[in-house]
């Protein structure tokens, strides 16, 4: 049974749709971007992978397969820098280091030797400037390692070619299987390697395809189509917060107070829950609809894959009544903790969050 144009409005909240940000007077940036072949006009640098059918992505995105991770840890500016994060990433010679050609290096020497080459054609200008950007591209655990590798490596040839040098090293260290992927910045034709928000979820799609054709089950889907808040936390973030909980550290953080801070004044009454949580439940109640609409037509279709497709689904949307973000969860704790000060006949603060 096809969808017809139906199915672009699925698609529409399986995968996030990026449009060019204008601002100022929109005729001449339209002008400039088409004299200079830049901004929504510029030559796409990495290609985009294939789209699917939407049956396909929602029916990944309801049996809760595994998300991957790609995300940009970092833009390292000099020799020195990036000779640092190379050296990290191969662990000072015990983890070898992958090159774009397939050869293996664990020699420090020959390590820095590619930090000095990546940053010498950089010499000449007066300001820092980033000789590499540092990638991690990262599956839940249980995942075959060598095959993170191998889908890391196909979707790197894919999406970078030939005109970035890259280098890779695979880690398992961590229950999570992840590869630090770290490409030369300046291409060959003098063109620069810095993804951004729509590069970083093609890059996504990409790893997630080669993972499928090695056989693991994945998807690269945005977190409001699954019924999640937004992450919103840094690596030093998250970081901080695993060494918490580890008990490594035991000083929490000061984003962690302020939102404490900020919980409590709304469980009092004294303020609102911030603007994009309640945008984010918007965009869930909007996402439902359009999935209870996909629902009916998959059960009125003569294809019993469908039909139990659409089963499925309801009971996706049964198990995620609305979207629970990281405040939403701090202001839970919020609440019993003032239910426990009344109990013990305390006031809560009157004091205000402090802002920055």
């Amino acid at each position: 049974m096809p969808f017809g144009e139906r199915e672009d409005e699925l698609w529409g909240v399986l995968k996030p749709i990026f449009r060019p940000r204008v601002s100022g007077d929109p005729n001449i940036k339209y002008a400039k971007h088409l004299l200079n072949q830049s901004g929504p006009f510029r030559p796409v640098p990495y290609a985009n992978p294939r789209r699917e059918d939407s049956r396909a992505v929602l029916g990944r995105v309801v049996r809760k397969s595994p998300e991957v991770l790609v995300k940009v840890t970092g833009r390292k500016k000099g020799a020195e820098h990036l000779g640092a994060h190379l050296s990290y990433i191969g662990r000072n010679g015990e983890i070898a280091i992958e090159t774009r050609d397939g050869e293996l290096i664990s020699d420090k020497s020959e390590v820095q030797q590619i930090a000095q080459e990546w940053s010498d054609a950089l010499y000449w200008r007066q300001r820092a400037t980033v000789s590499g950007v540092a990638m991690v591209f990262s599956m839940p655990e249980g995942t075959n390692p060598d095959t993170v590798r191998q889908a890391v490596r196909a979707a790197a040839d894919r999406m970078i070619g030939d005109n970035h040098d890259y280098v890779m090293a695979l880690h398992t260290d961590t229950p999570r299987p992840h590869v630090h992927l770290t490409v030369q910045a300046e291409g060959l034709d003098g063109q620069r390697f810095d993804p951004r928000r729509e590069d970083l979820f093609n890059f996504r799609e990409a790893f997630a395809e080669e993972l499928r054709t090695r056989g693991v089950e994945c998807e690269a889907t945005p977190r409001w189509s699954r019924g999640q808040g937004r992450a919103g936390t840094s690596m030093a973030l998250a970081q901080m917060r695993e060494k918490i909980r580890r008990g490594v550290s035991r000083q929490p953080t000061e984003a962690d107070l302020r939102q404490a801070r900020e919980a409590l004044q709304v469980a009092s009454g004294k303020a609102q829950p911030p603007v994009f949580v309640t945008r984010a439940k918007e965009r869930w109640d909007s996402t439902r609809q359009e999935y209870e609409r996909a629902a009916d037509r998959l059960d009125n279709s003569k294809d019993a894959s469908d039909r139990e497709l659409a089963k499925d689904l309801r009971a996706f949307l049964k198990d995620r009544p609305s979207v629970e973000t990281v405040p939403d969860r701090v202001l839970k704790d919020a609440q019993s903790r003032l239910k426990q000060m009344r109990e013990r006949g305390e006031h809560p603060p009157d004091r205000p969050p402090r802002s920055r």
